[in-house]
This record gives C-alpha cells, structure tokens and sequence, in this order.
C-alpha cells in the first residue's frame, strides 16, 4: 500500500504539481482531428486540469496542409472564453475586445489600445499541436525540451485500416486505469468468467488456468508474461505499458493503443487506435481520418455498470475504487507485483524531473521515429 503522501504525490496532476510535470513531458492526444472543420474550427478541451482551446486554421488557398492551434481558453485581457471568437488567417481573436493571438501565444493585435508596444508584453499560454493519424496532439512541457512525436506502429504502419474509440469520460483519477495496464491476472475473472456467465465466447481467451506470471523492465515501460495451462498452454509475452500513459496490447489480430489522459483529478479520458492488418488500406496519401467507432456511456438504463464487455467491466472496477483511490487502505499480494514496479519508476521518474534531467521513454531520434516497433527480446532495463 501507499501513503496518503505518496497517493497524493502520484495521483495529482494540475499545474506544478510532481505527477502534472512529469505527465507534461510527454505528447498527450487530446482531440481527434475530424472534430475540427471549416464549419467549426473551434474545440474546448481540458487535460490535467487546464481549460484549452484549440483551433484549426483556415488553409492557404491551392494548399492541403492544415495548421493548428492550442492556446489556453481564457483570454488574458478580461478572461472571456476564447471559444466565442473568431478565427482568422493568423490566429484566434476574442470576440470581447478583438485582441488577436498567434498559435505562439503572441498578441498580435489589440484594438483601441493607445500604446502600441503594450501588446509586446502579454504572453498567452499555448502549446505545439502535430497531427498524426487523424488525432492532434499537444505537448505541455518546457518548450526547449520538446521531444518527437512517437510514431509508434500502430499509427503510422500503411498495411491495413485504423479505427478510434473515445470512450465516454472516466469517473475517477488517471492512475486507476494506468494500473490496470500492468495487473496481469485481473482478466480471468472480469473479462474471462463475466462473459462466461453471460454465454458470450469473446473472453474465452483470458479463461484459462493462470500457471505462472512475471513482469519486467524495458526501454519503453513494463513487459507482462503470462503463462496458462490448460487443454491450449501458452506463453503469453504481452507488449508493454508504455510509460507513462499508454496500454500497447493486441486483441486478436488487431493491434491497439490505449492512451489515458487526465482531465483533471478526478476524471479520465480514454482513447483507443486500432490498426487492422487484414483489410485494405482505403488510402497512404494525405491527411488520415480514421472511422470513428462511436461508444456508449456504459452504464444501464438503470445507472448500473454495463458488464457485458470488456470496456463495460473495466469501467466497473476503476470506477467503483472511488473518484480517487485511496491507497493507504490496500492491501497487495504478489499477483500485484506489476503494480509495484509502475508506482516505483513513476515516482524515480519524477524525481528525475525534478532534479532537471531527462524521463525515460522519451523520442529523439528521427531515424528510430520512422516507426516504433515493441521487440520483447531487447534487453531489459536495470
């Protein structure tokens, strides 16, 4: 178990705080794309307890290259909802007063001011956008320390078709669901034996005798094995939790990532890419949206938890840990081990941030970015 400190230290995420600027240093998805039109080029976001705005600007004419825009919501004048403004060639203006900002943060324009160098002075908050596989992502840590964008396999490879869930917004902290990517032996009971009880084959995979179980380190993160017996043995190799934030795991023959952003502290926004190697690619040329799997809330008419698969149940048992959890009320086993070894590299990462050196997991090299393939037999971390 935890100490209420050290829950607090690992579950906390707003600006300043140890878990906020260590999950800053990371490239966070945090809106698709196609949310963002000619028709409506504006989308309130919050992540990690900061009200955002972003935009999408118009495209020069004869071009297909779209730009985009992360600035924080609230203009810096008078704190109006930059929401309501307009956007131009060159910016956002506050529908307020008409004071204009760049995609820097910079003001460019403030109507009715009589001292011209007066704008020079106002700094608005705003953070970098890349687009890539039809999701935008921000990065909120320090400018000159701004990593790549990963590309990771299954966002870039060009031999199937890619689909996005966004799950309806999580009902507890961002650590709950993070851990669940590391706790192994959680699969035979509620994915395995729940749809059992329901008739429903479709966890009939993870509902086989659990024999043995380990985990270990590697340059992204934390690798499972899991090893059943039973009339079909096998040893499972699972690709890993990559750190900080994201599940990496197969489901059949799809291939996923599962980001989990905070909002703030307690709630949680889950987005899923799938990548399907066995149906036709619709096209490698330009802009990628993929098709957008909608998702409902999850719950009964009645206010239950929906338990009839697998996002449902999972759902159910973060959710019912409470808004956020209270370790110091644990009590772990060995089956937990995967667990241990996560909120032990969180807190040695943050404190390798707070002493002003580099987290791991970071991507810096453009000829490693081409794409980023999980190889389980890469040696480990020590």
């Amino acid at each position: 178990m935890l100490t209420r400190e050290a829950n607090e230290l690992l579950t906390r995420v707003g600006p300043g705080t140890p878990a906020g600027t260590l999950l800053r240093r990371y490239w966070q998805p945090v809106c698709l794309a196609s949310e963002l039109t000619k028709e409506k080029p504006k989308k309130r976001v919050q992540i990690m307890g900061e009200e955002l705005l972003v935009f999408r600007l118009p495209s020069e004419q004869g071009t297909k290259e779209i730009h985009y825009g992360c600035v924080g919501e609230h203009c810096p004048h008078r704190g109006t909802s930059l929401y309501y403004g307009f956007v131009e060639e060159d910016g956002i203006r506050c529908a307020y007063h008409g004071w204009k900002y760049d995609t820097n943060g910079r003001c460019l324009e403030q109507p009715f001011e009589k001292n011209p160098e007066f704008k020079n002075k106002i700094y608005h908050k705003s953070y970098p956008v890349e687009r890539l596989a039809g999701v935008l992502f921000i990065y909120m840590g320090p400018p000159e320390k701004k990593p790549l964008l990963p590309r990771w396999d299954v966002l870039v490879r060009t031999d199937g078709t890619r689909t996005i869930e966004v799950h309806p917004v999580l009902k507890c902290n961002w650590l709950q669901a993070m851990e669940n990517s590391v706790d192994t032996i959680h699969t035979y009971y509620l994915h395995g034996h729940s749809m059992k009880q329901l008739g429903n084959p479709e966890g009939r995979f993870y509902y086989r005798p659990v024999e043995d179980y380990d985990w270990d380190l590697c340059e992204w993160g934390i690798t499972k094995r899991c090893v059943y017996g039973g009339d079909r043995p096998e040893e499972e190799i699972r690709p890993p939790l990559v750190f900080p934030n994201i599940l990496r795991i197969p489901q059949g023959y799809i291939e996923a990532l599962h980001w989990r952003v905070p909002i703030d502290d307690t709630s949680t926004q889950i987005t899923v890419m799938r990548f399907d190697p066995k149906t036709k690619p619709r096209s490698v040329e330009g802009p990628e949206d993929p098709e957008v799997i909608p998702m409902d809330s999850l719950m009964t008419p009645e206010g239950e938890h929906q338990m009839t698969s697998f996002p449902g149940q999972d759902k159910m048992a973060w959710e019912t840990q409470g808004r956020i959890f209270d370790r110091s009320q644990e009590n772990l086993s060995s089956s937990d081990e995967g667990i241990i070894m996560y909120r032990k590299m969180l807190r040695e990462q943050i404190e390798v941030v707070q002493r002003g050196g580099e987290p791991m997991a970071l991507v810096r090299d453009p000829e490693k970015n081409r794409i980023i393939k999980f190889d389980s037999t890469k040696p480990v971390l020590k």
